[in-house]
């Protein structure tokens, strides 16, 4: 918060001052008008540049916050270029896999069990024939169940074994959903650079916004500090004008005083002269009135 005027240094002029005191007590005034005008304009001086101070760093705050957004808006178009991309790879994706669905419902590799499955369960029952006391009868179905999974293993091996398309579409598939997951995690590292950057904007221009209002403030105070200087420069001219008037005035009486003294000093030499021409003997002090006069 910037200080106020102290209004109890300013200086005070009324019509009254101006026709009613003397021409020292008017000295005097103008002198007091001069001095507080001078610590005024320096004080609106400083406040004017503390003003233009503030309004440059609320400037370099706003240049600040463009930047960020600037930023932010290059990071979120690369963004928007990523999720495209990944978008576009998932679908591929997507094609690729549903079309390995399909070649499996083609070869008929959906129904039944998997190989590692079948194989677990053959050396399950292999375990049970080499380990177990079985009847006659039950050691046949139980040879009877090992030959059917190995035919059905066997037949699903070849199935597997000779279809290389199937391995290298899923191979193909599984890379592009590699690919996409690439452009995922980029989307997501970039969206939260632009965050950062717009958080960061956002401070900037909250920065900027309270600096302004310090810069106003100053302003303010600027500018009472300047009409008080100016109202003391306006009465500090009223002083210095009317003094020129005392001045004149007094020019004027010692005028008229002087030209007072010098009729006086022709009538009473004209009196002498024609005292003069009537006889009547000069004394040195006549004579040199009537030389001072010009009539000798």
């Amino acid at each position: 918060m910037v200080d106020s005027i102290d209004t109890s240094k300013n200086v005070e002029l009324t019509e009254d001052d101006l026709e009613n005191k003397s021409k020292g007590q008017l000295i005097k005034l103008a002198g007091q008008l001069r001095d507080r005008r001078n610590d005024l304009n320096q004080m609106a001086s400083e406040r004017a540049s503390s003003r233009d101070d503030l309004n440059a760093e609320t400037r370099e705050k706003v240049d600040e916050a463009q930047e960020h957004r600037e930023k932010r808006d290059e990071l979120n178009e690369l963004v928007q270029e990523h999720k495209e991309k990944r978008n576009e790879l998932n679908a591929d994706a997507n094609e690729l896999f549903d079309k390995v669905e399909r070649m499996k419902s083609d070869m008929d590799l959906d129904d039944g069990k998997d190989l590692e499955k079948l194989e677990s369960e053959i050396e399950d029952l292999e375990f049970k024939q080499q380990t177990e006391v079985l009847s006659s009868e039950e050691e046949k179905e139980l040879i009877e169940k090992i030959e059917s999974k190995r035919e059905e293993y066997a037949e699903r091996q070849e199935k597997m074994g000779d279809n290389e398309d199937l391995d290298e579409l899923v191979e193909e598939a599984e890379e592009v959903r590699s690919e996409a997951s690439k452009h995922h995690q980029k989307v997501t590292e970039l969206a939260d650079k632009a965050q950062e950057h717009h958080n960061q904007m956002i401070e900037a221009y909250r920065e900027a916004d309270d600096i302004r209002d310090e810069a106003d403030e100053m302003h303010e105070k600027f500018v009472q500090a300047q009409e008080a200087a100016d109202r003391h420069h306006e009465d500090f001219v009223r002083v210095q004008k009317r003094l020129r008037e005392l001045d004149k005035q007094e020019e004027e009486e010692e005028q008229a005083e002087r030209e007072k003294k010098k009729e006086e000093v022709q009538e009473e030499a004209e009196e002498i002269y024609e005292r003069f021409k009537d006889g009547e003997t000069l004394d040195t002090e006549d004579l040199m009135k009537l030389q001072k006069a010009g009539r000798l």
